[in-house]
């Protein structure tokens, strides 16, 4: 009874019993007959939400005001190079990869230096990176698209073992990102800023490396999902990346981390990815569109921040 209670009492729990409670309503309402299929795609789809949601955890870890809102410009740009860049050819696999990554790289710099140098808050620095990321993209695609390597392709559409392989790089990332919270100085280093910023300074901590650090990983993050998504959906289109600024920020504060920072939450992230893509597939089961599923998620996020922001009451 006591781990039970336990159990219950960690944040990141409420949004894997969310996503139960949808994942059976909706196999209820068909019967049972897409149990393989519905747990796949689940899977499948929520692993972009885990591998963008964990760079901007990350980043909103940092403490009050810090987001990253060029998530959905930088997959766009670095699915589209990537895809270019190999051509259509599996032996271009590696320099693709690394291609998303140093794009991930150079928007992560170019982010914290208008932060820093310009002293631009993040939500409007971040903002107007976006455009001009997107803008190359636009300017960059062409109006082509591009066919991925046929073993990338085939890679990120396979399963193994009955599980998605995307569902098992973004397990991989999970546990890197987890292991870099828990276990390493840079994971207490964002934790201290994100607490306060002030007493992290006062006590040595490199406040601005640290800070520049998040930025770079948040999107790298991003540009392996661009990387990613472009291989899964058969080529890059200038508007792929658009719903993970919402998804982004959803799956961290659904998936329990702490709104103000200071405190992160890897495994809730998978819950809430879970959720959030289960709930859409009840909706779409139902015949909702697209509309009323964004007001939903809305309601369901502004929801999640009153409940944890409500004081702890104390005897």
């Amino acid at each position: 009874m006591k781990r039970m209670t336990t159990l219950f009492s960690k944040p990141w729990i409420w949004s894997f019993v969310a996503a139960l409670a949808t994942w059976v309503i909706t196999l209820l309402f068909t019967g049972g007959a897409s149990f393989v299929g519905l747990s796949q795609a689940a899977l499948t789809f929520a692993a972009f939400s885990i591998v963008v949601g964990i760079g901007q955890m990350l980043v909103i870890t940092l403490g009050p005001g810090n987001i990253d809102l060029s998530v959905p410009a930088t997959i766009t740009l670095s699915g589209t190079v990537a895809l270019k860049i190999m051509g259509g050819q599996d032996s271009m696999l590696l320099l693709g990869l690394i291609v998303a990554i140093a794009i991930g790289v150079a928007i992560g710099m170019l982010n914290y230096a208008l932060i820093k140098l310009l002293r631009i808050p993040p939500i409007i620095a971040t903002l107007s990176t976006s455009f001009i990321i997107q803008s190359a993209a636009i300017w960059y695609n062409r109006g082509l698209r591009i066919k991925p390597p046929e073993m990338l392709a085939n890679f990120t559409t396979a399963t193994t073992l009955g599980i998605p392989n995307l569902a098992i790089v973004a397990l991989v990332l999970s546990i890197l990102g987890w292991w870099l919270l828990e276990r390493t100085i840079y994971g207490r280093w964002i934790s201290a800023i994100g607490q306060s910023m002030f007493a992290a300074r006062m006590a040595g901590i490199p406040v601005d490396g640290t800070r520049l650090a998040t930025y770079v990983l948040c999107a790298i993050m991003a540009g392996l999902c661009g990387y990613l998504l472009a291989s899964f959906s058969g080529g890059a289109a200038l508007n792929m990346g658009a719903e993970y600024l919402l998804m982004s920020i959803a799956v961290v504060v659904i998936g329990g981390s702490a709104v103000a920072g200071g405190n992160s939450n890897v495994p809730g992230i998978w819950g809430a990815a879970l959720f959030l893509f289960l709930v859409v597939s009840m909706l779409n089961t139902y015949g909702f569109g697209a509309g009323i599923r964004l007001i939903l998620t809305g309601v369901i996020i502004i929801t999640v921040i009153l409940v944890a922001s409500r004081p702890v009451r104390t005897r």
